[in-house]
């Protein structure tokens, strides 16, 4: 085992990896199905299943990916930070199913050398939500998914796993299923609320820096909270040039590098996830 000390360095790893990966030569790459639960994949840094609920009158399923990083080792959120590899979940086509939604509970900032990492050091549980055929057929049958995520711990390790599910329509929920789903949903950042939103957001002219005013909860410390604004695919926002606290506003200055070339912000939506008083709150910034 070596020290990455680079993101090119990880990155180049992550390829090698990847490529033993698809020509199974990683260990415990392939997860046997079993009802609506998968077994575990395994690899040296960690394991994860895929977990689905029974169908809804609407055809929808409810479901899970379950990670558990070995300990020690880290996985990461829907943007990795400085370095990593973010969560991949493909269903096969010719299931019928769709993949409509993949939640992510709240993450933290991991410091990895010199690089700053956001995800999760322990076992984390990212909701799903499937869709039936869109012609109306029973939601059952196989489902196959292809999940691809990053464990790191010096070293970061693509691990790919192939599931196959079997769903029926005479399932019946199991209730440690029920449960893992349902505290995955309560583990999600809430949505906006009058005592913690943002007030305000601007793209400087130039384009190098996003200014936002924040409504915290009280009792907030200005050197507490913390703010990741997800841009373009890709880019993440996290390391602030100043910061102000007066009452419950937050005022935060992020500096803008890396977007794509001839970038027009008008009319795109980013992301902004805002930890601070023990509470986590994720929005929209929707710019004219």
């Amino acid at each position: 085992m070596f020290i990455v000390p680079t993101r090119l360095s990880r990155l180049c790893l992550a390829l090698t990896a990847l490529t033993l990966a698809i020509s199974g030569a990683l260990p415990g790459a392939i997860g046997a199905a079993r009802a609506e639960t998968s077994d575990w994949a395994v690899n040296e840094g960690g394991r994860m299943r895929l977990v689905v609920l029974p169908a809804d009158e609407h055809g929808r399923r409810a479901g899970a990916l379950q990670i558990e990083p070995a300990p020690g080792w880290i996985t990461y959120w829907r943007e990795p930070g400085d370095a990593g590899i973010p969560p991949s979940i493909t269903l096969a086509p010719d299931t019928g199913y769709t993949l409509t939604e993949v939640s992510y509970p709240v993450p933290k900032l991991i410091d990895s050398g010199d690089l700053r990492d956001i995800g999760y050091d322990g076992p984390v549980t990212l909701p799903l939500t499937l869709s039936g055929p869109a012609d109306g057929r029973p939601s059952s049958g196989e489902l196959k998914a292809s999940v691809f995520i990053g464990l790191c711990r010096n070293i970061c390790i693509p691990f790919q796993a192939e599931f196959q599910l079997s769903l029926t329509l005479s399932e019946t929920a199991d209730a440690a299923e029920t449960a893992l789903v349902a505290a995955a949903r309560e583990s999600l950042p809430e949505p906006p609320s009058p005592d913690f939103a943002v007030r305000s957001h601007a793209l400087s002219a130039d384009g190098k820096e996003l200014s936002l005013t924040v409504t915290v909860p009280e009792a907030t410390r200005q050197d507490e909270a913390e703010i990741f604004v997800t841009g373009p695919s890709g880019h993440v926002f996290f390391k602030e040039r100043e910061r102000r606290l007066e009452g419950n506003a937050l005022s935060i200055v992020l500096p803008i590098s890396g977007l794509p070339r001839k970038y027009d912000i008008h009319g795109k939506s980013w992301g902004v996830l805002v930890k601070a008083g023990g509470r986590a709150m994720e929005t929209t910034l929707a710019f004219d």
